[in-house]
């Protein structure tokens, strides 16, 4: 195989490291069943033609020929069979007028003769048919087959000490910190941490970040339900599920988890019942004045206006706190989880991606509230400026382990990489002494004078600590599809109105216009319009009023969170792409999971199985397979890595169409943005200044509204 990877380099050198590796596992592991060169063509030829824009279909056959003879010598191309050489010049004229005495010398110029040793056994060509068409059944159920089952659930593993477990099991541990030594967490077969430590001090606040699929959501899940063990005295709360909806309402809903503080109510409300019905207890009175002091204790009449500043920061108006929880959608009732969460205050605050839910102003509210959180805080979050902002140290999980570092996120880079530059070079220093003492036994190895040096060097060199290579993460890349240039206009609104029902109108008098050269993204509060309007521009909405103008062959790729939430769960990734664009070659879906990062074994898994960031790249390897001119994405980021941010915004930048991006990651607006159109107040405006301009905004209504204004 080497050999074949050798000249598969030398005449394919713009060949990708991705499709180059899946061209020598086709050829490895079908290495004893390929017959000839065709078959060798059918399996790899479409991607190396694909790979090199100089070669014909007749140069790709003969590299397949070349292939061939690699992988079995003693193989030979019959394709065109044994060639005989005519000895002079033929007059065809005078052949044909002389056809029925010469008939044989024509035929020896059109038709091959062949031995007898090479006319076909009908036996074994029924057996070879057989046998191909059961190559062609196994390569179609190939996907199929070596998908794993869907997995259900994780598992952990842990090592506590013998004087924690005496401690718990006296009941006299009283501290704040947690600690989990030594523990393992599996998903299915799969390891995802292995011999890790983790330690909590209280009052600071953790980041927990790593590439997509390494286990961080899986992690925060084992604490919460006690799979991996902490002091029981700890209380902990995990926000991950919405709120279920009810009749309560939205304020009311946040005040019942002060679980004292309703226990007491609900006794002050019996005991005055008692005494309005004319009880004559002495005790009653007694206990209603001890319940009286208890909730002067906890301030238990500033509960409501402390829910009530919070649901505000979180985006809730002063009619929607009054409204019943059944009446919120998914997304206002994670808020609504969200909110009882801060309001509840446990020992250990676990977050997952906080921030998918938000709008930026609720986003830049939790950003400042956490910085003065009391308690403990462990939080996954992909939004680069919270991970600046919110936390005092970051978790870092690869590798099955999980490195603390002190610091934001950015001081977590420079640390990391600082680190790592420094184990390369100690690294380095260490494989040259080796080699310095290596070559050094070896020019005396045989020397008796020199024996007992000899002996020294070689148990020195057995002393050495044994370092090993930094194996760096390797670099996330994205490739958007290629586009072909298109006149202006582009795209137009012009004095658009849009409204649901007479008395719900979203907004007016709207005129904007994008160009292929286009990086808009649209910001403004929950339910300002923001869908609504993406919904506008590629007439999947209607307006009620103005115009919307098109380019005839404007094809749009739209994003949303909803078609991650929609994908077929019960297929892996390639049979999804083949059901959304069916026709291609599976190597042709595979080269497209590629290049969205899902290759390998994960473009196999079904999609139940992948994380959050890992469903996203395949809605995206799915919406690029269209091969769009003029993309919209309205929140792409959610549930994608910090390194998966980056690179979408480098793709971005990159891309040859237009882009109208819905999004509150700060980080990737600031990357790729030009324009800035605020939907608000009834109507959308772009506005100058760009993000700073907006944030400013924002800020105000904030310091506005937290000073009554």
């Amino acid at each position: 195989m080497a050999v074949c990877s050798e000249f598969i380099q030398s005449e394919f050198p713009l060949i990708d490291d991705d499709l180059k590796q899946y061209v020598e596992d086709v050829l490895k592991n079908g290495a004893d069943e390929f017959e000839d060169s065709e078959e060798i063509y059918e399996a790899i030829g479409e991607v190396l033609q694909e790979v090199s824009s100089d070669k014909t279909e007749d140069d790709i056959r003969t590299i397949c020929d070349e292939l061939l003879h690699m992988l079995k010598p003693s193989k030979t191309s019959l394709r065109n069979g044994p060639q005989r050489v005519l000895n002079a010049p033929v007059h065809l004229g005078s052949m044909a007028a002389n056809l029925e005495n010469e008939v044989d010398d024509i035929k020896s110029i059109w038709v091959n003769h062949r031995d007898d040793n090479l006319k076909v056994d009908a036996r074994k060509l029924e057996k070879a048919q057989a046998k191909l068409q059961e190559k062609q059944d196994k390569r179609s159920k190939e996907i199929k087959t070596i998908a794993p089952p869907k997995l259900e659930s994780a598992t952990a593993s842990q090592v506590t000490s013998q004087k924690e477990r005496k401690l718990e099991a006296k009941g006299t541990n009283r501290t704040q910190d947690i600690r989990i030594e030594n523990f393992d967490i599996a998903y299915g077969d799969r390891v995802l941490i292995q011999g890790a430590d983790i330690s909590l001090a209280f009052g600071r606040r953790y980041g927990l970040v790593g590439r997509n699929g390494l286990g961080k959501s899986t992690l925060l899940r084992m604490i919460s339900n006690q799979q991996l063990k902490i002091p029981s005295h700890i209380s902990i709360l995990h926000v991950e599920q919405e709120v279920i909806g009810d009749e309560t309402i939205a304020l009311e809903s946040v005040l019942e988890c002060d679980i004292v503080r309703s226990e007491l109510i609900k006794r002050e409300k019996e005991i005055t019942a008692a005494i309005n019905a004319g009880s004559a207890d002495p005790e009653v009175n007694t206990q209603l004045s001890e319940v009286y002091a208890q909730l002067q204790n906890i301030e238990a009449d500033k509960a409501p206006a402390k829910a009530s500043i919070i649901l505000n920061g979180l985006g809730f108006t002063s009619d929607m706190q009054s409204k019943a929880t059944k009446t919120f959608s998914g997304g206002w009732r994670m808020r609504l989880a969200l909110a009882r969460a801060l309001f509840s205050r446990p020992d250990l605050l676990l977050l997952d991606e906080p921030t998918n839910m938000l709008d930026i102003k609720a986003i830049i509210w939790l950003e400042n509230y956490l910085q003065n959180w009391p308690t403990t805080l462990l939080v996954v979050s992909h939004d680069r400026n919270f991970l600046d902002t919110v936390p005092t140290d970051i978790l870092h999980l690869h590798s099955q382990r999980i490195e603390p570092y002190r610091g934001n996120y950015e001081q977590f880079e420079k640390t990391k990489n600082e680190k790592l530059k420094n184990q390369q070079r100690e690294y380095e220093a260490q494989m040259q002494q080796r080699q310095h003492v290596q070559e050094f036994i070896d020019k005396f190895r045989y020397n008796a004078n020199r024996a007992a040096l000899v002996q020294s060097k070689i148990k020195m060199l057995e002393k050495l600590p044994e370092l090993k290579p930094i194996v760096k993460e390797s670099e996330v890349t994205l490739k958007l599809p290629d586009t072909e240039p298109l006149s202006p206009p582009i795209l137009q609104l012009n004095e658009i109105l849009f409204r649901y029902n007479k008395d719900r109108v979203i907004f007016t008098n709207v005129n904007l216009g994008a160009t292929m050269d286009s990086r808009i993204c649209i910001v403004g509060d929950n339910g300002a319009g923001k869908t609504t309007l993406l919904k506008i521009i590629m007439g999947i909405l209607s307006p009620t009023e103005g115009m919307r103008h098109v380019h005839r062959n404007l094809k749009f790729g739209y994003f949303s969170q909803h078609h991650v939430d929609q994908l077929d769960m019960n297929v892996n990734s390639v049979e999804l792409l083949q059901q959304a664009h069916k026709g291609k070659p599976i190597e042709e879906y595979r080269r497209q999971l590629g290049s969205f990062g899902v290759s390998g074994d994960l473009a196999l898994q079904t999609v139940s199985s992948l994380s959050g960031g890992q469903k996203s790249r395949v809605a995206f390897a799915s919406m690029c397979m269209g091969r769009p001119n003029f993309l919209v994405l309205d929140e792409p980021t959610n549930h994608l890595d910090i390194e998966t941010i980056e690179a979408l915004g480098k793709a971005i930048n990159k891309y040859t169409g237009g882009v109208i991006l819905v999004s509150h990651d700060e980080r990737l607006i600031r990357m790729v943005c030009k324009e800035l159109w605020v939907c608000g107040d009834g109507t959308v405006k772009s506005i100058e200044g760009g993000f700073d301009e907006y944030r400013k905004i924002v800020e105000k209504e904030l310091e506005a509204a937290a000073q009554g204004k």
